[in-house]
């Protein structure tokens, strides 16, 4: 029995209903992780998210396995479409000096409009807000569209969607976009020393390629060199009102 969980639930005032609705599963599913069924990694964070808790605390035996990976490395998702929402939402909601976003297109954020009032009342809040979206004309949207299967101008497409779209935010102050024409080898998501990158694979939609959590401890890490990363395409890249 994961006592862990039980208690925890307890400790909350929760019922395992109350779990169940919130993360949109079956109340049975409930109660085999109750009974000592681990989930999967993607439910445990947004459990571990949902009673404001440590996945530590919940699962001690996954964090013994678990430390043999890099410190840094929070979680991996097995697909973009497999994040739970909420930890898209926590990403940019406890961001308190810097959002960055670095894709082609990035739709699954832009059309989301709960997301997009989010970053720009954190921006408000006082948090930079750097977005970097692939340019349209350029050869490397559309060699990624070609990789992907969906042709260059279907890509082109997306971009020019995404701009539009993300440009509602360029009014709001703290707030810029560029365009850029690099080769990207994964797309990176951060809100202050949390990074989620979304790895690129030849013929795969990102959207089903592995997405990793990582947490940002110190200026040598794994995180860093995605971090560098987007400072480099940040500083070779275009702004949007020039474009």
């Amino acid at each position: 029995m994961s006592d862990n969980l039980k208690y925890t639930l307890a400790r909350a005032q929760l019922r395992s209903a109350d779990l169940a609705a919130a993360l949109a599963v079956d109340p049975k599913t409930v109660d085999r992780w109750i009974a000592g069924r681990v989930p999967y990694p993607r439910h445990r964070y947004a459990i571990a998210d949902f009673l404001q808790v440590a996945e530590s605390e919940l699962w001690p035996e996954i964090a013994q396995r678990q430390r043999v990976i890099a410190d840094e490395v929070q979680t991996v998702y097995p697909h973009r479409w497999a994040v739970p929402q909420a930890a898209w939402k926590q990403l940019f909601k406890n961001a308190t000096k810097e959002i960055g976003i670095l894709t082609y297109s990035g739709l699954f954020l832009a059309e989301n409009a709960g997301l997009l009032r989010l970053i720009a009342e954190r921006a408000r809040a006082g948090v930079s807000v750097r977005i970097l979206l692939g340019d349209p004309d350029s050869r490397e949207v559309a060699a990624r569209g070609a990789e992907e299967g969906i042709g260059p101008e279907v890509m082109a497409g997306r971009a020019r969607n995404a701009i539009t779209l993300y440009g509602r935010l360029r009014n709001v102050e703290r707030v810029e976009l560029r365009l850029h024409g690099t080769v990207l080898y994964n797309s990176i998501y951060r809100g202050d020393r949390d990074v989620l990158v979304n790895t690129h694979a030849y013929s795969t939609p990102a959207a089903d390629a592995p997405v990793i959590h990582l947490r940002s401890n110190s200026d040598a890490g794994t995180a860093a060199v995605y971090l560098t990363s987007f400072e480099r395409i940040w500083s070779q890249s275009q702004p949007l009102s020039d474009a």
